[in-house]
């Protein structure tokens, strides 16, 4: 017969697999021997039976009755007797803390009967009816469904006809009363009494908390955190205690540090004369432990002895709920705190400085999610605020600037001098340049994962998406929540942190630790108060640990001087992707389009010559910002079309200027280009490789700006470390014809300025073929670089562009995602691809270096898969160097994995 039960006395803080969070924790006090109530718990196993066959496991009923009566021999009570009842509490707990489960129900074991035993036994006739009609309320709203309204107005009716406003100042014929109106309450809403039967009640709060698992709220919750469905969760049945017994009485949560700044001490609330949830629905107000130490000096002793000794058990910052019974101090509860991220990172320093933990495993105490959101701005809570919608927490940040509604006017509003939020309802990879002039990106369209997101996350810009709100009409350059409307160059405010749009300035607040990492620590303590100063320099520990610890290098993707240098900062040891398509725009852009109007080799090739000194200039420029460490520059990927205009509008210009008489030769034959390189799914046609393959000297052209470039620097003394990577390769043979041209101008122009040229050329790894044929594809390549993007879009067969708006909430929803494949790597299908590619490509060429730079490189989730596989490098946007840094120290420290398999669809 399976064990599907557990005494607290069995189990230990290692079991939450089995017993849930709440009773390996309560087992592990009660190990320690202290003052916890006797029970069980009903392990997560049952939980899954039950819900795999939609009925009890006939044996966990024989277990809860052993579990029950042992229970009733040890305190002397039975459950429900009517002389002196045994009162039990059950309780939800799974494996990780979760707000979407059941609630707690206190007092089972009460009915009509055995409320009048309580009254004889506790000789007060009042806390046995408050217990009762606490009982009904709970039981009503978690396991019966009723709507807790209902028992709010009976219980404020009851009050106001007694002319009182606390509900300690009703009495015990009052609550005699109100327990009637509650059983009421109950009668009308299920067409059944109130369970008088103790075990009945029992058995109904069980399975209530088993059907909580796959409530809406908890299944929410689980898709927000990635808690996995199948864990189930587990029941904690505990004996009651009482803190409703008179002013000597009383409950309350305490924690050993201050779980929001991390400042040492004890921080609490205590409630007298109240149970458990009356702490923390507000119906009173609470006091603070230093007011339970002057009221009950040999409890509140008892308490911070257990507080330290609980600490010091578990190391960490420990959330505590305890009850005091007329003057008896019992522990409920112990976990590890949730805390903020100023918080985590002042704990784990301080935990060390205290000689608790180790620098290992602080740095396993903290996160990369937490690191970001230290290091963005955020606006001053205090400050007034016109909040005018809400909408997805796409980048963090705080951005203030006066609203624009197309690229161009960004650019020139940000050339002037002015701090610009670009509004679009959605963006599109012309807004790029408009994004970069932007202080913060605003949509009323799209998701987390976005153009807008995406590229906003990439540059560390502030972005809110999705604000459905919002009706953006880009013509009339306007925004509109309601009666509001917002007129270009009016001001607004958006937070990348909570989605949250304001109307009109809000302040703004400078973060130190953004300071520390692109300024340097002194700069970061300079004026600093005490507390703000603790911050960074845990920071500082915790992060130069990291990299002390990590395996994994950490480059940036990076297109510009300015860029490099920033990531170099930042602590960047390399560039992992410089895209040239990104210097192709803005007036670069007519010499592409003279590149694809060419009409005959010679106007090609004059093309090919003027955009050539453009490219090397931009590689100096890189390459210098970067000197001694290794630039790894990809040759042209997307389509040429996307250099041109768009179809529609230009097909509508040139209709416009025929209908006029004008002169349309130059925009038709403009026209006839864009037609003839127009594709279906330009994602799968004629891009990266290929275009080197069919557009004669174009590769050769960016080869020979990046072999001059290199030579120009050794000349001045430098050291470029520059790699040419081939994008988009699904065959070994593509490879072995863009590497011969490659090779041939490399030597050309080593012989020409007499220079050693040792510039190693790779591929990517994005399609899935080129990662099934690896082994073959290491012989002509001298390193992979894994572009997850497109290889995430290619093995799933969809367009991260396309199908976000149309499914991507859809799936979320349905469970078929626990989180976007493009924000954390699909471990499981993409990553088995990577997985395929690093062994076979390994084996072929032993010691190939392996990195990647799709946008999965600065996923603190994703940092964790790519260290277990062993690739040598990730490579992520400049603003998420630190966090890449922070991940790959972790992954090294205590990789988990099953961690990596949590992302992405089952």
């Amino acid at each position: 017969m399976p064990k599907y039960v557990y005494e607290f006395s069995e189990g230990s803080k290692e079991e939450k697999d089995l017993l849930g969070g709440k009773g390996a924790n309560l087992a592990e006090m009660t190990r320690l021997g202290l003052p916890v109530p006797p029970g069980f718990t009903v392990t997560t196993e049952a939980c899954r039976r039950y819900l795999a066959d939609g009925v009890v496991p006939p044996e966990l009923r024989v277990q809860v009755t052993r579990a029950l009566r042992a229970l009733e021999d040890r305190v002397g009570r039975q459950l429900g007797d009517p002389q002196d009842p045994l009162l039990v509490s059950v309780r939800s707990g799974a494996k990780f803390s979760m707000p979407g489960m059941m609630e707690t129900v206190l007092n089972i074991g009460l009915n009509d009967v055995s409320v009048r035993g309580l009254a004889g036994v506790s000789g007060d006739e009042r806390f046995a009816w408050d217990s009762y009609r606490r009982l009904i309320a709970m039981f009503g709203k978690t396991v019966l469904g009723i709507d807790d309204a209902l028992f709010v107005e009976a219980m404020d009716s009851m009050k106001r006809s007694r002319g009182v406003t606390q509900d300690v100042d009703l009495g015990a014929n009052d609550l005699e009363e109100l327990v009637e109106v509650y059983k009421k309450v109950v009668h009308q809403e299920t067409g059944r009494s109130f369970p008088q039967q103790p075990r009945e009640q029992l058995d109904l709060a069980m399975n209530a908390v088993f059907d909580s698992w796959n409530t809406e709220r908890a299944r929410l919750y689980r898709r927000r955190e990635r808690i996995p469905d199948d864990l189930g969760t587990a029941v904690n049945v505990c004996t009651m205690v009482f803190g409703n017994l008179g002013p000597d009485s009383g409950t309350g949560v305490c924690f050993t540090r201050d779980p929001a700044t991390g400042r040492q001490g004890v921080y609490g609330d205590y409630l007298p004369n109240a149970q458990g949830e009356d702490v923390v629905a507000g119906i009173r107000n609470t006091l603070t432990l230093a007011d339970l130490a002057e009221r009950d000096p040999k409890s509140a002793r008892q308490l911070y002895a257990v507080m330290r000794r609980l600490e010091t058990h578990y190391r960490d910052l420990c959330d505590i709920e305890f009850t005091i019974e007329r003057g008896k101090l019992w522990m409920l509860q112990t976990r590890v705190g949730k805390r903020t991220a100023a918080a985590a990172f002042r704990i784990a320093a301080q935990l060390v400085d205290e000689q608790l933990i180790t620098m290992d495993e602080a740095l396993q105490r903290v996160t990369g999610d937490q690191l970001a959101r230290l290091m963005f701005p955020q606006f001053d809570r205090s400050a007034a605020r016109t909040r005018l919608a809400t909408g997805l927490a796409a980048s963090p940040g705080a951005a203030v600037g006066e609203a624009v509604f197309d690229s161009a006017t960004a650019v020139a509003r940000h050339a002037a001098g002015d701090s610009v939020i670009l509004v679009r309802r959605e963006t599109n990879p012309d807004d790029l340049e408009g994004m970069i002039a932007a202080a913060g990106v605003l949509t009323s369209r799209g998701g987390k994962t976005s153009h807008a997101a995406v590229v906003a996350r990439g540059m560390g810009r502030t972005c809110v998406c999705g604000a459905e709100a919002i009706d953006v009409d880009a013509a009339a350059r306007t925004a509109r929540v309601g009666d509001i409307v917002v007129n270009e160059g009016d001001v607004i405010a958006i937070d990348g942190s909570t989605g949250e749009v304001f109307l009109g300035d809000v302040p703004v607040m400078t973060s130190p630790v953004a300071t520390y990492l692109e300024e340097g620590l002194d700069a970061a303590l300079t004026g600093a108060d005490e507390e703000t100063a603790e911050l960074v320099q845990a920071v500082h520990r915790v992060l130069t640990h990291a990299d002390s610890t990590r395996r994994l290098g950490v480059r940036a993707n990076a297109d510009t001087g300015e860029d490099a240098a920033r990531a170099r900062r930042l602590g960047a040891e390399g560039i992992g992707l410089c895209r040239t398509e990104h210097m192709f725009l803005g007036d670069r852009r007519a010499l592409v389009e003279r590149l694809i109007l060419a009409d005959s080799a010679a106007a090609r090739a004059s093309a090919l010559e003027a955009l050539m000194p453009q490219q090397r200039g931009d590689f100096v420029e890189l390459l210098e910002a970067m000197d001694g460490l290794p630039v790894t520059i990809r040759l042209l990927d997307p389509p040429l079309h996307e250099f041109l205009p768009d179809r529609t509008e230009l097909s509508v210009r040139v209709a416009v200027a025929r209908e006029r008489g004008e002169d349309t030769a130059a925009d038709e034959t403009l026209l006839a280009a864009v037609e003839r390189l127009h594709e279906s799914n330009p994602m799968l046609g004629l891009r990266g490789v290929r275009l080197g393959l069919v557009v004669p000297g174009l590769f050769a052209m960016q080869v020979r700006a990046i072999a001059e470039a290199a030579a120009e620097r050794i000349k001045a003394g430098g050291d470029p470390q520059v790699e040419i990577m081939v994008p988009l390769v699904g065959s070994v043979m593509e490879l072995h014809l863009i590497r011969d041209e490659t090779d041939g101008v490399l030597a050309e122009v080593a012989e020409r300025e007499n220079v050693t040229l040792d510039i190693p050329v790779g591929t990517m790894i994005e399609l899935p073929r080129a990662a099934l044929t690896a082994g073959r594809i290491a012989e002509a390549a001298d390193f992979f670089s894994f572009g997850t993007n497109d290889l995430t879009q290619t093995a799933w067969g969809f367009s991260r562009d396309d199908v976000e708006a149309a499914f991507f909430a859809a799936y979320l929803d349905k469970g078929v995602f626990t989180v976007s494949p493009f924000e954390t790597l699909d471990a499981i299908g993409v990553g088995r691809l990577v997985r395929i590619a690093v062994e076979e490509g390994r084996r072929a060429r032993p010691g190939l270096k392996m990195g990647v730079c799709g946008e999965h490189g600065g996923d603190p989730e994703s940092v964790h898969f790519f260290h277990e596989a062993e690739l040598d490098y990730v490579s992520c946007s400049p603003f998420r160097i630190p966090v890449a840094r922070l991940e790959a120290g972790r992954a090294a420290g205590a990789y988990d994995d099953t961690a990596a398999g949590l992302a992405g669809a089952r």
